[in-house]
């Protein structure tokens, strides 16, 4: 078996305000703040000799390279980005940043921020826009009826609420 993959689909261009400043601050945090300090760990390494044996150097050169990539990806994903930081004509419908409590067939309340692929947090309730329950969700109005399909099956949700502040 080769070593080709083929490319990844790249995840939607949209991001709230919150997700588009969390993003430039990792960067602005990698480059000007941790950065600065790996590259002095490497320097102080590297002046202790022999570099092939000198874990610190080693590791060292590692992180750089992590940083860098990092950096890399977060400059061209912020570059191509839309923010999306107003409410829609029509705040009764679901669209891109809105809060949305749903009830399943078994009684199960959840609520859910639809967010950009660079925003999921699970915790929060963030899920990616490109999620199949984001998608089914899209352009739909409280008390409407939803059915998604998980890998347990077919699940039914009911909107209860939309909004687009965050919830109290």
């Amino acid at each position: 078996m080769g070593r080709y993959r083929p490319p990844s689909i790249p995840g939607s261009k949209y991001v709230t305000r919150e997700g588009f400043d969390r993003l430039h601050a990792e960067l602005d945090g990698l480059w000007r703040v941790k950065r600065p300090q790996v590259t002095q760990a490497v320097r102080e390494a590297a002046a202790q000799g022999d570099r092939s044996e000198n874990a610190e150097y080693i590791y060292g050169k590692k992180q750089l390279r992590e940083i860098d990539a990092r950096v890399r990806f977060l400059r061209g994903r912020l570059k191509d980005m839309t923010v999306v930081d107003t409410v829609p004509s029509d705040a009764s419908r679901i669209f891109f940043g809105a809060w949305v409590t749903l009830e399943n067939s078994d009684g199960d309340v959840h609520h859910y921020r639809i967010v950009g692929p660079d925003e999921i947090n699970p915790e929060r309730g963030y899920i990616s826009m490109d999620s199949p329950m984001a998608r089914t969700l899209m352009k739909k109005s409280e008390g409407d009826d939803i059915v998604v399909s998980t890998p347990q099956g077919e699940m039914e949700w009911v909107i209860l609420r939309v909004q687009y502040e965050p919830f109290d």
